[in-house]
């Protein structure tokens, strides 16, 4: 905390300038005595600084609760009464800081914080031209759109006209000047001084030589900074009337303050921490701590309520601060202001102040900010406007509310467009639709599940998969259970419900699977099996393989099968048809053999499925970095593998033109043998099987000749015979 100095103790003497004012100002405008403000000031410097986790929170009176400190004290009746409902809303916020209820800040959306953000620059801006230019009619104004006096912010812009000052124009002018001439110097002889402390020593000075050499420019003590004088401390401490305990208004008063509190310190404290240029975290739960224990102090001595405070916490970060040291420094600033210094810093001019919340209003509310979140989409872009105009016409807690309610409608919208994914797949049994539910299924997707399953049509297969869920809302099990129990049954839906916790009190449901009956195979033609094929080839590549349900298979397949191929592969362990093809049990009739070459008893198999067993599609199957075809090429013979390899060498002779000794690993070389051994298998079949080749000449069968790449999961069918 310490180890910044150089950069913390200008920054607080900046803040505490910006602050004094707005201690005074706030407490003004609430009803409350004069220097209940700066009370609340040092308190929430000091204390709340001390214990707050934040480096560049600044806490005080805010502005946001103006209105709510002016009902509470009327709707109370007294100060004393009204400063016990302070004390007991700051032991509510420990309450809810111990009880780790900071948690709300996670769950506020970056636009309406960033519209918080954008809002209080341009509130800055329209609230202190006035100052710039010498209208420091009714500083108690500056904290609401809608005034007293029947004004507003806008209109007050336009009675500039009345209250019209050379002297303030001319400081203002030239702080700014000042300003950004200093910012963009490389060369700073005063680079310990932040710009905003010698705009308050160039407004001091010019409205001295104003007062020597041009009278009519002076700026007199209602243009300057107000620190009333202590006749006496029982003017300044009020102690709470504990009598007053037992009223329900004091206890009404007590948590709505807290609440309200609360709300704002989170909400500032995101902000705040946006906007930290080395986006530090702080924990909301001692932050709420922190504001409690400052909150019960304050009404203990006569203080108003205390938040985190957006406005003097920009400043602050602005100003270059780097540790909580100089929201420390700015409290005790303000302690020892009223008591010593009181007549020195009655010499700022205001408008010199007002042009340092200008300058940060506008890094507030920078116009690449309003370029960034539209290029976002309307998600953003229309909740963060929304907050802006919101705050601007209301006040912060009620424009966040405003700003937070359309985002919902948007995270609404959202949750209704996309909680599930929804694939119709294309399964031996005919089109399937798929619904995967995704991680944590709330509330929030239940019109969006109930119209996509309401509107399936009659004697649909529908698999709702809950595999990968974590939570399932009570109202999503309700619908299923609707779903599962009426409707499936009434529309005649075949519905596999599968991945259900037992915890749901929903168990899971299987009513097909996707096996085929005698008349179903046949009716499919040789090229819809190859294309089922290439499907679930294609689903094995993504990795959305199918469910599969192998138990219930089992039962369904237990007398008797019905499959839609016969494939002749390698006995590669790498090479299983029916998980390369996704398929499932019962679907491929697999006869593996070492490079897929073809003797009797493979002709007998074949011709066996085809004649009784019904396959129409017969598909020899070759793959990459095939053993078998390695030991044929290096002329493998021992033993018995001599049976294998020249059924191959045929596949090399064919090649030798193209194969050289050294280039035997080459992989293009290598696959040519691969696929010509293939070709071979399928002209070997067609020689030597009669049955076949007549069933393949009358297109009642069909043989492909296939390519699995090991290192893609992918198969090619490069080229079909018959």
């Amino acid at each position: 905390m310490f180890s910044k100095l150089k950069q913390d103790i200008p920054s607080g003497l900046v803040v505490f300038l910006v602050a004094l004012p707005l201690c005074l100002g706030v407490a003004l405008a609430s009803g409350a005595p004069l220097l209940s403000g700066v009370i609340s000031g040092v308190i929430g410097g000091v204390v709340v600084g001390i214990l707050s986790h934040s480096n560049t929170s600044v806490s005080g009176p805010a502005a946001g609760l103006v209105t709510l400190v002016l009902a509470a004290i009327a709707g109370i009746g007294d100060y004393r009464s009204f400063l016990l409902a302070v004390f007991i809303a700051g032991f509510i916020q420990m309450i809810i800081g111990f009880l780790r209820g900071g948690f709300i800040a996670t769950y506020i959306p970056s636009n309406v914080i960033q519209g918080l953000l954008a809002s209080i620059g341009i509130i800055l801006i329209l609230k202190q031209i006035p100052h710039a230019v010498g209208f420091d009619v009714d500083p108690e104004e500056d904290f609401i759109f809608f005034q007293k006096d029947g004004e507003n912010t806008f209109s007050e812009l336009y009675n500039i006209i009345k209250y019209f000052s050379w002297g303030a124009v001319t400081i203002a002018v030239s702080s700014l000047a000042l300003i950004i001439a200093y910012d963009k110097s490389k060369w700073k002889p005063l680079k310990f001084l932040p710009s905003p402390v010698l705009v308050i020593l160039l407004g001091v000075f010019l409205n001295g030589i104003f007062q020597n050499y041009i009278p009519e420019w002076y700026l007199s003590q209602k243009h300057l900074v107000s620190i009333p004088n202590i006749k006496n401390w029982e003017s300044v401490f009020f102690f709470p009337n504990f009598s007053a305990i037992t009223q329900t208004k004091v206890w009404y008063y007590a948590i709505t303050i807290a609440a309200f509190a609360t709300l704002e310190t989170l909400l500032n404290l995101d902000a705040v921490e946006r906007i930290d240029p080395h986006k530090r975290l702080a924990s909301p739960n001692r932050e709420l701590v922190a504001q409690g224990i400052g909150n019960s102090l304050s009404g203990l001595i006569g203080g108003l309520p205390i938040t985190s405070v957006i406005v003097r916490s920009s400043v602050n970060i602005y100003a270059g601060a780097e540790s909580k040291f100089s929201t420390i420094f700015h409290g005790i600033l303000l302690s020892i202001s009223v008591v010593f210094f009181g007549s020195l810093l009655n010499l700022i001019p205001l408008s010199s102040l007002a042009v340092i919340l200008i300058v940060t209003g506008f890094k507030l509310t920078n116009i690449k900010l309003y370029r960034s979140i539209y290029k976002k989409g309307n998600y953003q872009f229309l909740p963060f406007i929304a907050t802006i105009v919101a705050i601007i016409f209301t006040d912060l807690l009620t424009g966040v509310l405003i700003g937070l309610s359309i985002s919902f409608i948007f995270i609404l919208k959202n949750n209704y467009k996309n909680p599930f994914s929804v694939e119709t797949e294309t399964l031996n049994i005919g089109e399937t639709v798929r619904i995967e539910l995704p991680n944590q299924v709330s509330f929030l997707n239940k019109a969006s599940i109930k119209d996509t399953l309401w509107s399936l049509p009659e004697n649909s297969k529908l698999i709702v998969d809950a595999s990968n869920c974590n939570f399932i809302d009570h109202d999503i099990l309700e619908v299923l259970e609707e779903f599962k129990t009426v409707v499936s049954v009434e529309k005649k839906i075949q519905l596999n419900l599968i991945g259900l916790k037992d915890s749901y009190e929903l168990s899971d449901q299987v009513q097909f699977v996707n096996i085929l009956d005698k008349e179903a195979q046949q009716k499919l033609t040789p090229d819809e099996i190859l294309d089922f094929l290439k499907r679930g080839n294609e689903r094995f590549v993504k990795g959305k393989w199918s469910e599969k349900y192998f138990k219930h298979q089992v039962n369904a397949t237990a007398f008797g099968q019905n499959p839609i191929a016969v494939v002749l592969s390698c006995i590669d362990s790498r090479t299983s048809p029916e998980i390369i093809f996704d398929a499932g049990l019962g679907d491929i009739i697999s006869i593996r053999i070492a490079g897929n070459i073809v003797n009797e008893e493979i002709l007998g198999s074949l011709e066996l499925s085809c004649a009784k067993i019904g396959t129409k599609l017969v598909v020899v199957l070759g793959h990459s970095n095939c053993g078998a075809v390695s030991s044929a090429i290096y002329a493998l013979r021992e033993g018995n593998i001599a049976s294998v390899t020249k059924k191959i060498q045929k596949a090399i002779d064919e090649s030798e033109k193209i194969i050289h000794p050294i280039q035997k690993e080459n992989e293009h070389i290598f696959n040519h043998v691969v696929k010509a051994n293939v070709k071979n298998s399928i002209e070997e079949i067609l020689t030597n099987s009669p049955f076949l080749s007549e069933k393949v000449t009358s297109k009642e069968i069909k043989i492909v000749s296939g390519f699995y790449d090991t290192s893609s999961g992918e198969v090619q069918f490069f080229e079909t015979a018959g």
